[in-house]
């Protein structure tokens, strides 16, 4: 059971983008009560929760990222999106979705570079 992420890129800063996460080989019954999670880690520093949502759709995010960012899932498809908006060259990260308790790997993540 792992995550795959996509939908990253190069963006403008200003700009957005929109990540989508998969969770392949799990079954419903698992991934719809698991709160789940959006990480990044930046180059040289340490992976970081910055977005969350859990089974009843409650979010809450890191204070770098609120009012930018919007988490939610759907679970008929097992999946978790990252709406990302305001994007700065902070932003700038591998992104990767996760179990809030993991799933057994973690994907390979999706880069986002924010850039001029």
């Amino acid at each position: 059971v792992y995550p795959v992420e996509s939908g990253g890129g190069l963006v403008q800063p200003g700009g957005s983008l929109r990540l989508s996460c998969r969770v392949s080989g799990v079954i419903t019954s698992v991934f719809n009560p698991r709160d789940m999670g959006w990480y990044r880690q930046a180059p040289g520093k340490e992976r970081e929760l910055v977005a969350r949502i859990n089974s009843r759709g409650v979010t809450d995010y890191a204070d770098s990222v609120k009012d930018r960012f919007i988490i939610s899932r759907e679970n008929a498809r097992k999946s978790v999106y990252l709406q990302m908006n305001s994007l700065k060259p902070e932003d700038t990260a591998v992104y990767y979705c996760q179990g809030i308790i993991p799933f057994d790997s973690w994907g390979q993540g999706t880069q986002v570079t924010v850039s001029s």
